[in-house]
Order: structure tokens, then sequence, then C-alpha cells
């Protein structure tokens, strides 16, 4: 079967890839199996000099890398340098921090001696979404491969070229052939790599119907899987918020990608004394947004990673405005591009709501209290991250127990960091990604008793 690669600002080719035979996919997989014995007993101090010298490659070709990102899924080429640069931080992150994480755990019993071990399980099978495509690879690779497994990438079909260089990388930094490997094949072959004896973890980042499609192949094949799905994140700005801050803050969190991105700020959460404020405020700067060829400087919005995107954030827009929405700036789409969005007065039972947007679509809601705000905030099937605006952080604190997303974020919008953990909660999926916590995901706490 062959792959088309086009730009989504322009439409032109820019590459074809073949996906691999049943006879080269299986024996890509016992490659990594037969990797996975010998990696395990490479010394950590070893895995980590090659997970730094990684990180170096990284940084010394961010431009050749970034343009790469920028060409096959229209990011802005500024956001597209800092993914690379992100990449290169989670790896001295879990460089420096692995032996720490890795070292066993004493616990005090009736024994002579017992701890945990932290050892390596075998194949991880990563199944990778477009909207950033090296670093959603990046923050399951470093942890994954330093720990003593071997990785195994099923990258979005429309970013193929990023996933050849992501191989390249690891191979450029020295590690064994099949430590890391990348995997070009429909999606009909992914539970053949599931069921297979070599793989023993799934991690899926992605859209919810993939999520559960895959969790179901896990759970049939009784393996470890990790999902990492859509979200809704709510914008909650209180009444003694500064607002000049928080629509600062707003324009990065809902635009940033073009809106493409699981934990962007979707729904605004606004109490009804500061709303107008805010709105007029937040209109005035995304009006000013350089939207047009990502790969030039001064862009801020480029195209959606395809066109059948652009229809459905279009198609979500122009449900939400037919049930009660106003649209108060663009509206548009055509081709890969949809204009930033702001639609008004935005309630339950809207799209815009109720729905993951995944675009420059920011729905503004109005609240009566800061606790109308927290039950808006938690009427959604997502449950990634809450972001709160206020000058009395330690009166949000007091919220905190009725957040039941995996993150809430004061005076901050929600983003990954590889010092702390990763995760959802409901339909966002499952499992911790990044910190202690990612490390731990794909590893067997081997309980060792000694008499």
């Amino acid at each position: 079967m062959k792959f088309q690669s086009k730009n989504p600002y322009d439409g032109t080719h820019i590459a074809e890839y073949t996906s691999l035979t049943s006879e080269e996919l299986n024996q890509k997989l016992k490659d990594s199996s037969q990797a996975f014995k010998h990696w395990r007993k490479t010394p950590l101090s070893e895995r980590t000099r090659l997970l730094k010298r990684v990180a170096q490659i990284l940084r010394g070709n961010v431009e050749e890398y970034a343009k790469v990102i920028t060409s096959e899924m229209g990011k802005p080429i500024a956001e597209s340098r800092a993914e690379i640069e992100k990449c290169a931080w989670v790896c001295e992150y879990y460089a420096e921090h692995a032996e720490e994480f890795l070292a066993p755990e004493q616990i005090e019993t009736d024994a002579t001696k017992s701890f945990v071990r932290h050892d390596p399980i075998g194949t991880v099978f990563a199944v990778m979404p477009w909207n950033f495509p090296f670093w959603q690879v990046f923050r399951f690779a470093a942890p994954t491969l330093t720990s003593g497994n071997t990785g195994l990438l099923k990258h979005a079909s429309n970013v193929f070229g990023c996933a050849e260089k992501i191989e390249e990388v690891f191979l450029k930094a020295g590690y064994p052939k099949a430590v890391f490997q990348n995997l070009i094949f429909h999606h009909d072959e992914t539970e053949t790599v599931i069921s297979h004896d070599a793989v023993q973890a799934i991690t899926l980042t992605g859209s919810e119907k993939a999520g559960s499609a895959v969790a179901q192949l896990a759970g049939k094949y009784i393996k470890k899987s990790l999902l990492e799905l859509g979200g809704s994140n709510s914008f909650i700005v209180l009444e003694d918020a500064d607002v000049d801050q928080a629509v600062e803050t707003a324009i990065k969190a809902r635009m940033m990608n073009s809106g493409q991105s699981c934990i962007a700020a979707k729904r605004f959460i606004i109490i009804d004394s500061v709303y107008d404020e805010f709105v007029t405020k937040f209109i005035e700067a995304a009006s000013k947004l350089k939207a047009g060829d990502p790969i030039l400087e001064e862009t801020q919005v480029g195209p959606l990673a395809r066109k059948d995107l652009a229809e459905e954030l279009q198609k979500q827009v122009q449900e939400s405005i037919q049930k009660g929405a106003e649209l108060l700036l663009g509206g548009k789409q055509k081709e890969c591009f949809h204009e930033p969005t702001v639609l008004g007065n935005v309630t339950e039972g809207m799209p815009a709501f109720d729905e993951e947007t995944f675009g420059p679509l920011a729905a503004m809601v109005k609240a009566k209290s800061i606790d109308h705000a927290f039950e808006l905030s938690e009427k959604s099937r997502f449950g990634l991250g809450v972001s709160v605006f206020t000058k009395n952080a330690k009166k949000v604190l007091e919220y905190a127990d009725k957040v039941s997303d995996g993150a809430l974020f004061i005076n901050e919008l929600v983003k990954s960091d590889p010092r702390l953990p990763f995760g959802g909660t409901k339909i966002s999926g499952y499992g911790r990604e990044l910190s202690k916590d990612g490390m731990m995901e794909f590893i067997n706490r081997k309980v060792v008793y000694m008499k």
C-alpha cells in the first residue's frame, strides 16, 4: 500500500511511502524482541549516555527537523523549532534522573532483605499522532528505551517523514539496530502487531475512537496499555483575575499549533462581571494573529493538518451557531485553513461545549459564580486539565478536590513538562507519561524477598 505525504498549506507533494509487507513487519517484530535481550543488559550508564547524544543531535539539527514538521503538518516554523528543543529537554531530563528513578526500592519487612527491582518488560508499541509529531514520540521513547525496553513506532500516515527522521536520530546517536524502529503499515495490521509475542505493552496518543479500538485489542491479548486521548480543557477566569494577563495566556492556550492540541484551552468559562471585558480583549488579540504560510517567521496560525479536519471544525462552528451561539470573530474555512474563530454565549448542548474542537475555535461561556464555573468545567466527558486565573490562588486551591481532571493549573495554561506527570481521566484516557510516573508505566516492579 502507498501513502502520500502532502503539504497542507499548498497541497504540494512531499513524498510517497510504501507499507511493509507482512513478512517485513513480522521480521521487525522479531528483531525488536532479539534486540531487547541485549539492550536490557546494557549498563544504565551507557543508555543514558546515548540519550544525551540524542539530545545533542536534536539541538544540532533543529532547523532540519523543524522544517519537516512544518511541511508535513503545517505547524508555524517557530513552534516547530520549539518542539525540537522540548524533545531535547525530555531526553536530558531522563538521562539525568534515570538512575534515581530506576534504583531498587528498599522495603522493611520480616525478611533479612526485601526490595523492589525496576526491570524492563520488553517491546513497547507506540501509536502516535500528527499534531506534535516529534514531541509525542520522544516523551514516550526517552523513558521507555532508557529503562531497557525496546520501542516500535506506528506514526500517523501524514507525518511518516518525521517518523523516519526520529528513527534516524536514534541510529545516529549510536543506539543498537532494532532498539527503536519505525513501522510503516496500514492500521488494519494493528492487531497483528499487538498480538505478537514480542509486544508487551501499547501506548497510544490520539482520538477517542483510536484509543477505544487499541484498548480493546490490548485487553483481548492481556497487555498493558496507556491512552492519552482528547480533551476539552476549561479556562476559568474569575472576577478578581488580571484580565490582561488572562487574555495573553488564553491566546497561547487556544491558538498554539493552530489550535490542534489535546491540552489546548477550548472552553473559556468567565464570571459574568468580567465576561465582556475578557471577550472584547480576546477578540482584539485574536484578530491580530498573522495567518499564512507556516514556513514564514511571522506566521502565527497555519493551516490545519488536513482538509477534513478543517471541515469538521467548520461543522462544529455552524451547528453551535444554529443552537444559539453568537459568532464574534472569524467563522470561515477554505481547504485546510480555518480562521481564528470566537463564539459567544456558548452553552451545554452545543458542539463547541460538548465536543473536542481541534482547531482555532474559542468558545466563550458565562458563569454566575466560582462554584458555577467549576460546575460548568466538570460538565465534560473529557478530563485532561483545567486552568484558573485569579489573584487569590489559595482560594482556588480549596476547589482542587472538585476538579476530576488530571491537572489543575492556576494562573498558567495547562502544559506538559518533563518534570510533571501528564495524563487524563474519563474519556481523556488513563496512565501517566513524563516525570518518574512515565518511566514506571512500562516497568516490572519485581519484589525480591530474602531470608
